[in-house]
């Protein structure tokens, strides 16, 4: 077990926690939420000792092993790949290491050999004999090829090293295993690999992490970190969500009797309940969800953005048309001979093996840059708005918000007065004096609210989105998400928020070295369709 007590920690004026009290128990996975900057990454670091809080103590049960997913690729430069993995199991290395030096070592005593033997023991209790074979195997399942296996960290891909340290994290079953994002960096092979890993897992595990898929693949609680507490509650990130919104709606309906809101809380229980013996964790969710009591579901405090785009009009039947585009950057082909029509209740995935490739794609059809070779064709009625991967040209200058809205002002708007852009910047969170902020001094996620906010001021019927929940907390994605459903025009997307792509889109477009695949199919058909994957692989070599 893994218990926090009267945890408290406060950095000046600003208090991050306040009397914490919570217990972690064996065979569940905990979603650790919360706003950005509400403590998620320290209060890891807390458990893990990399932080002392001001008052209060962690204790975990004795003789049990706790791993922590590091964050510095640089810090295990010198070592080879299967021996950062083994360090993983702190122990272990450190028998392997003692007992070989005694066995290397020519003036070791009877008493030395006899230690080794001792060691012996416990590096076989251990995994010892087996460890190199079972590390050499995680790092392969972890996208890592054995060519790679033998040579220092610091001489392979840093995407690689992101996949070599999250290996060094699940090495050795961990009774206790703290991962922070660990699927940056990953594809969705290895995603779904690492789902199934931890799903599987018997220990108890933390995890923070923006995408909404995965914690609902593997997590059996939610620590929902707000307001100088954490409090954990039954289910997945969704069962959170879900339930929560049911509550406060429930709250403010107060001409519903009471037997009513208990029967529609019960009934959603059982729904989700039902819901969960179909999932990977099934077991472990399912039980969980059904000793839940109603009195446990409560109405979040959070506060979700209010993301609204709303079309000057609606788009006529020409809407964009591409041929035969092509890109290549210092002689790496992005895409090559790409042809499509955009049609009315278009909502298109883009998406590449290639990373670049999506993110080019866009900024040939907004005018960045040029193609190598072929054309586009935007309709006349279409007005679009594009939210690109890379911000930081549109805010080079000092502007207050205020001033920096107000020249993006689209010819159509008439209302210049100063409350008008406050209600942009309302719906997107900022408030009071909030828009007299420069904008150097922004946050990643602010700089992407400005975006959004600037995005809503066109009114288009069109919505071009590079990676758009890059630097967003869980309550905007969710917000952004939702409005992208709801969304009457057109959008193309790239994300890997596999959620955000499985719940907004009806047509899949990869762009790939040998033309376009085009399918109107969502994006979990896609993903899983075997004949698809073979007409990838050809497209790709």
């Amino acid at each position: 077990m893994l218990s926090v007590r009267n945890l408290a920690l406060a950095y000046g004026k600003r208090i991050l926690f306040d009397e914490v009290n919570l217990n972690f128990t064996k065979g569940n996975c905990y979603g650790v939420i919360g706003a950005n900057g509400a403590g998620k990454s320290t209060f890891l670091k807390i458990l893990s000792g990399q932080i002392e809080p001001n008052k209060g103590y962690v204790e975990i049960t004795p003789g049990e092993r706790m791993a922590v997913l590091k964050q510095n690729q640089f810090e295990f430069d010198e070592q080879t790949v299967l021996n950062t993995v083994l360090m993983g199991h702190q122990k272990l290395w450190a028998i392997m290491h003692e007992k070989d030096a005694i066995y290397m070592d020519p003036d070791s005593t009877e008493a030395d050999y006899l230690r080794a033997a001792e060691m012996e023991a416990d590096f076989g209790e251990m995994g010892g004999y087996t460890a190199e074979s079972d590390a050499a195997s995680l790092i392969s399942n972890l996208g890592v090829k054995e060519e790679y296996h033998h040579q220092l960290m610091k001489d392979i891909p840093g995407t690689l090293k992101v996949r070599v340290l999250l290996a060094q994290a699940l090495f050795g079953n961990p009774d206790i295993l703290l991962l922070d994002e660990p699927t940056n960096g990953l594809d969705i092979e290895t995603i779904n690999w690492l789902e199934d890993f931890l799903a599987d897992y018997q220990n108890i595990v933390l995890v923070v992490s923006h995408d909404r898929h995965f914690l609902d693949g593997v997590c059996t609680h939610v620590a929902d970190v707000d307001r100088q507490k954490i409090k954990i509650y039954t289910g997945n990130y969704t069962f959170w969500y879900e339930s929560s919104k049911l509550v406060s709606r429930q709250i403010a309906d107060k001409n519903k009797k009471n037997e009513e809101k208990r029967a529609a809380l019960l009934d959603f229980i059982a729904r989700f309940s039902a819901n969960a013996s179909k999932s990977k964790q099934a077991t472990s969710r399912k039980k969980a969800l059904e000793k839940l009591t109603i009195e446990e579901i409560e109405p979040s405090n959070r506060k979700y953005p209010g993301i609204i785009f709303q079309p000057l009009r609606e788009p006529g039947d020409q809407i964009l048309e591409v041929e035969n585009l092509s890109k290549k950057v210092e002689g790496r082909l992005l895409f090559d001979k790409i042809s499509f029509r955009v049609n009315k209740g278009d909502k298109i995935g883009i998406i590449s093996r290639d990373p670049l490739a999506a993110s080019y794609f866009y900024q040939i059809i907004t005018g960045n840059i040029a193609s190598d070779e072929g054309t586009y064709t935007w309709g006349t009625t279409i007005t679009h708005a594009y939210l690109p991967l890379e911000n930081s040209e549109f805010f080079q200058n000092e502007l207050p918000l205020l001033e920096w809205l107000r020249q993006y002002t689209p010819p159509h708007v008439t209302d210049t007065h100063e409350s008008f852009y406050r209600g942009f910047f309302g719906k997107m969170l900022f408030s009071g004096d909030d828009i007299l902020k420069k904008t150097n001094v922004l946050s990643g996620g602010e700089k992407v609210r400005c975006m959004i906010s600037k995005m809503m001021l066109q009114n288009p019927n069109l919505l071009l989105l590079d990676q758009p929940t890059n630097h967003l907390d869980l309550e905007s994605i969710q917000s952004f998400n939702e409005s992208c459903q709801d969304f009457p025009g057109v959008i193309l997307i790239s994300s890997h928020d596999h959620t955000f792509m499985e719940t907004v889109c009806n047509r899949i477009i990869e762009l790939t070295p040998k033309g376009a695949i085009d399918r109107i199919m969502s994006f979990d058909e896609y993903i899983t369709d075997e004949k698809i994957q073979l007409i990838k692989d050809e497209m790709y070599n």
